[in-house]
């Protein structure tokens, strides 16, 4: 399953007896040019290290083009809602 914002969308999976999650972070074209993309990566890895992500899920954050301009803290904050709630519905 998945949720969006204007930053990031994330999906997720629930892993058969993982214990963390497992985490990867793309980001196409549509966000800019190489340098562009691997800033929107670090960015959100950055965030990911700092955000409680869910136990036992594995998540695939696909960049947005507002995720290179966006302050950390709505990165953080959005990576931590959307996370959630992708693994809430992942689990239905």
């Amino acid at each position: 399953m998945h949720a969006a914002s204007p930053t990031m969308v994330v999906h997720a999976l629930c892993a058969d007896g993982g214990v963390g999650p497992a985490l990867t972070v793309v980001a196409s074209r549509a966000v800019g040019g190489a340098v562009v993309r691997n800033r929107a990566k670090r960015r959100l890895r950055a965030a990911a290290r700092q955000a409680r992500l869910p136990a036992g899920t594995d998540l695939v954050i696909d960049a947005r083009p507002g995720a290179v301009r966006a302050p950390f803290t709505t990165l953080h904050r959005d990576l931590e809602r959307l996370s959630t709630r992708a693994a809430e519905r992942a689990r239905r």
